[in-house]
């Protein structure tokens, strides 16, 4: 399959891996910021190849592990109401909150459905109007374009009965807020090809600036995430910080700027809390005024709803780069997929589930238990 096959070949791989091994003269520690590049690193075993050429350390761009545990709880509360029907994307029902998961809910009579798309929802809202159809509106920037047109259709063609729970996040603050913790690590990026094919770059490039950091637009398949490595390390290695895109199949500077326009059209920034991190300044979206009818956190009044992380979950040094998933103590252990503390051990993207389903557990829970 084109654009497929050819960056899965081992051959191009072991070539690439070749040349960064060559070509760094020192160690180097790149963070990828997506979670489905941290799967294909994991599963492939592409930073043990490297042999300590380049660590690997993982980003916080799973969106359903930055989602925080109130924002869980908010979404708890409303589908448990007997005039909802609450919409979501499969990922989030495994998620757990404070007392239970959607799944629970749904178990307990809850009217919780999976949809493809937020469209889906608006369309049950129009065929089901003595229902409130709520929407788990969850992502970066990805995500956003097809949540905000769900909002402005639902507007235009006048259903009050439809509304979106907001939990968007967004990544350039993300990285200001890694480079400038104190005990940060990162010497350069692997940015997200899918949120730069709707945003493009632009808003990286002061921060590559102003950091003094390579940052690396880079796509999902090994050959790419090996080609973003290298070309982040002949940076690091010449003394540059830019911009680089290595997704050219996908990603222009300028994004998509149809959905750029919707997006703006419908959102705002605003302050958001991630999970395991706290809050980050202008690091959301958030409906805009114009758009309030359709706030479900608003509508329901659980805006004011705030919860603490809980202690023993460590999802916050997981998702900065602190701590690698088999460090915890809790890893495999009182966390598993059956049994999760928190989303990194249910998320398809989530590190903890990457590295549990991998197995790299089985060789560092010795280690892991002993932390």
């Amino acid at each position: 399959m084109k654009f497929l096959s050819e960056y899965r070949d081992a051959d191009i791989a072991k070539a690439l891996i070749a040349r960064i091994k060559a070509e760094a003269t020192r160690p180097w520690t790149l963070m990828e910021v997506c979670g489905g590049q941290t799967h294909t690193i994991v599963r492939q075993g592409l930073d043990e190849l490297l042999d300590g050429a380049v660590e690997m350390i993982h980003g916080p761009g799973c969106p359903v592990c930055v989602t925080p545990l109130e924002q869980i709880d908010k979404a708890l509360a409303i589908a448990a109401r007997p005039d909802v029907i609450f919409t979501s994307f499969g990922d989030m029902l495994r998620v757990p909150g404070s007392d239970c998961d959607l799944q629970q809910i749904r178990a307990r009579g809850g009217d919780v459905r999976i949809v493809y798309s937020p469209l889906d929802a608006l369309a049950l809202a129009q065929r089901t109007p003595d229902k409130e159809i709520v929407f788990f509106a969850v992502g970066f920037e990805t995500t956003a374009p097809a949540n905000a047109m769900a909002v402005w259709r639902a507007r235009e063609l006048g259903v009050r009965n439809f509304s979106v729970l907001v939990s968007h996040v967004t990544v350039p603050p993300a990285i200001t807020a890694i480079m400038e913790a104190p005990d940060n690590r990162v010497q350069g990026f692997l940015a997200a090809g899918h949120v730069c094919a709707v945003m493009g770059w632009t808003e990286y490039e002061p921060l590559a600036e102003k950091y003094r950091i390579p940052i690396v637009v880079t796509g999902f398949e090994p050959v790419d995430i090996l080609e973003g490595m290298l070309l982040a390390v002949r940076q690091l290695e010449s003394g540059r910080h830019e911009v680089e895109n290595q997704y050219v199949r996908s990603v222009r500077r300028d994004g998509t700027p149809a959905a750029r326009t919707t997006v703006e059209k419908v959102f705002e920034l605003g302050d958001r809390k991630w999970r395991g991190i706290g809050e980050i300044p202008m690091s959301g979206l958030r409906l805009r005024s114009e758009f309030s009818a359709y706030d479900a956190e608003r509508k329901f009044g659980v805006a004011d709803l705030a919860v603490d992380e809980p202690a023993e979950c460590r999802a916050g040094d997981v998702l900065t780069g602190r701590l690698k998933p088999p460090k915890c103590g809790a890893f495999g252990t009182r966390c598993t997929p059956e049994h999760p503390l928190g989303a990194l051990m249910v998320s398809a993207e989530g590190a903890c589930a990457a590295y549990y389903h991998i197995g790299k557990y089985r060789t560092q829970e010795t280690a892991g238990a002993a932390s």
